[in-house]
């Protein structure tokens, strides 16, 4: 969970993504952000992320960020 906190930082460095229950919904990241992460993600963890999981859902926490990377198969 760290690792993605630090990625999400290293993104956004002016927000403080460990206080907030919705990234999205408190406006911390936007589309162009997620693509950027999904970019850290599949180079980090050695996976793809399939299109179909690029939902809001899948990113609006670090916890559902750290299922999806499991998801895709990535050791986290």
């Amino acid at each position: 969970m760290e690792e993605i906190i630090a990625m999400l930082n290293e993104i956004r460095p002016e927000h403080d993504f460990a206080s907030s229950e919705d990234y999205i919904e408190d406006g911390l990241i936007d589309s162009f952000d997620i693509i950027t992460l999904i970019n850290m993600l599949e180079e980090k963890y050695n996976i793809s992320i399939d299109g179909i999981d690029i939902i809001p859902e899948n990113f609006n926490t670090a916890e559902n960020i750290a299922e999806l990377v499991r998801k895709s198969g990535g050791n986290i």
